[in-house]
């Protein structure tokens, strides 16, 4: 008993350090120093509004009216030394949420980045409930046998008479 809960912890363990192991390496992956970088970051995180449907910097629409307008505002913006989400922010403000390729985390667009996770836990969990349910019955029913009562299976004498009748 003592050692099966000694692997358990054990487990337990080593599963967590993995968890804090990927996020720290996670949370360090966004962290850009030189200007050329972040601008390159934002850029990729932000829609062009001409309405092509593309990242800001890959909008290869010809004659966009939009794009080098923006791009010229985010490198004006990353040069004044703002963080990623005051140059988020500003672009919000200017041409509204549709600019950001994906919502920022924070306030109530924490929803869209956990309503799907939760929907997605949810659906696994009633799947596994649902499973469980159904091989309960079957194994209830294999156990239990025949719902029929004894007295109305066919007789020897019914078995006979189908097999005749049922013959070529």
């Amino acid at each position: 008993m003592i050692r099966l809960l000694t692997k358990l912890v054990r487990n337990r363990v080593a599963q967590l350090m993995m968890v804090f192991s990927i996020a720290l390496v996670t949370i360090g992956a966004g962290d850009t120093t030189s200007p050329t970088e972040r601008f390159s970051s934002i850029g990729h995180k932000m829609m062009c509004v001409c309405s092509c449907g593309q990242i800001l910097l890959e909008c290869n629409h010809v004659g966009c009216p939009d794009s080098d307008r923006m791009i010229h505002e985010l490198r004006a913006q990353v040069a004044a030394g703002g963080t990623d989400t005051s140059v988020f922010n500003w672009f919000i403000a200017k041409y509204g949420p549709t600019v950001l390729a994906a919502p920022i985390r924070g306030g109530f667009d924490n929803a869209a980045w956990i309503i799907p996770v939760v929907v997605f836990v949810l659906a696994i969990l009633g799947t596994a409930l649902l499973i469980r349910r159904w091989k309960g019955r079957h194994m209830v029913a294999a156990v239990g046998g025949p719902s029929l009562p004894h007295a109305s299976l066919p007789n020897d004498d019914v078995r006979e008479r189908i097999r005749r009748e049922t013959e070529f």
